[in-house]
């Protein structure tokens, strides 16, 4: 059954097309266990801030989005706005609903997500914008991608029946496109809590802040005696999805910090087949595969 023919249906309109617009249905649940109840009888657009999807639902400058299915508002459900840490599992939990500016004022954050939050947008667009909401946005040149791939991020989805938890690099399937389900809800981001030595975020764009990505590299490394015990590279904005390697990743498994600069012809060809950026507005194919070869360069020989 349609949920507007449900008795608590809090729809704002009827969908569809009339003079001076378009009117967009809009339902607001008080609870997650609410909104996943509306979830489950009929499609619907999640909406949080709102940030990525109303750009994304304009047809052409000037006019009102257009949403093709009713509007959820999920932004202000308290179960997606906690930030704590589970100390039996030693696991960051990040309710998907959390902005970006709390995220950066949150202590137990990673540095590394924070570096990246930092410079993908205005301080107004973080105050709306939801970690959530640009996971599932899945845009290749998605900032937070690269930094919770290094970081060993898993996606609580969740619908009125179950829970699963998807890693965040299998969750993205190509631009625009992921595994969640249309009854399901991205609920919290969880992060282990890992004491890394070394870190390394950079991103390219044509500012240095509040740009789209044009390259964006993370990385993350613990060493033991100058051996390298774990380390994870991503690299985003260069193909559909970001790019990862667990090959490369156990090639520099157990090698000595010294003997990194010789091995980068041999980690740069591993790479080669999983770097295929495209020519756009932003940049061109060859630019990006240059300058990603260049940030893993400066982050192999920066290892200490």
């Amino acid at each position: 059954m349609p949920v507007y023919r449900l008795r608590d249906d809090r729809r704002s309109n009827s969908i569809g097309s009339r003079k001076g617009g378009w009117v967009v249905v809009t339902i607001t649940p008080k609870t997650l266990d609410e909104a996943l109840e509306f979830r489950s009888k009929e499609r619907m657009i999640p909406f949080a801030g709102g940030t990525d999807l109303m750009v994304r639902r304009r047809s052409w400058s000037g006019t009102s989005p257009h949403f093709e299915y009713p509007v959820l508002f999920i932004g202000k459900l308290p179960e997606l706005k906690k930030i704590a840490v589970a100390a039996e599992d030693n696991i960051l939990a990040i309710g998907a609903g959390v902005s970006l500016t709390e995220l950066l004022e949150h202590p137990e954050v990673p540095e590394i997500l924070k570096q990246a939050i930092r410079v993908m947008a205005s301080p107004a667009i973080r105050n709306l914008a939801t970690l959530g909401g640009n996971i599932c946005n899945s845009s290749p040149a998605a900032d937070t991608l690269p930094p919770l791939t290094v970081l060993s991020a898993t996606l609580v989805l969740q619908n009125t029946a179950s829970r699963r938890e998807v890693p965040v690099v299998e969750f993205i399937k190509g631009p625009g496109h992921n595994d969640l389900k249309t009854d399901e809800l991205l609920t919290a981001i969880h992060i282990p809590v890992v004491k890394n030595n070394f870190y390394f975020y950079k991103k390219v764009g044509t500012r240095k802040a509040d740009a789209l990505s044009k390259v964006s590299f993370a990385g993350l490394a613990q060493t033991s005696d100058e051996i390298i015990t774990e380390i994870k590279i991503a690299i985003g904005a260069v193909a559909p999805r970001v790019v990862s390697s667990v090959e490369a990743e156990a090639f520099l498994k157990g090698k000595p910090i010294s003997d990194l600069p010789k091995l980068l012809p041999e980690l740069k060809q591993m790479y080669e087949e999983y770097i295929r950026p495209i020519d756009d507005q932003r940049s061109s194919a060859a630019y990006r595969k240059e300058v990603s070869f260049r940030l893993m360069e400066h982050f192999i020989t920066q290892l200490k």
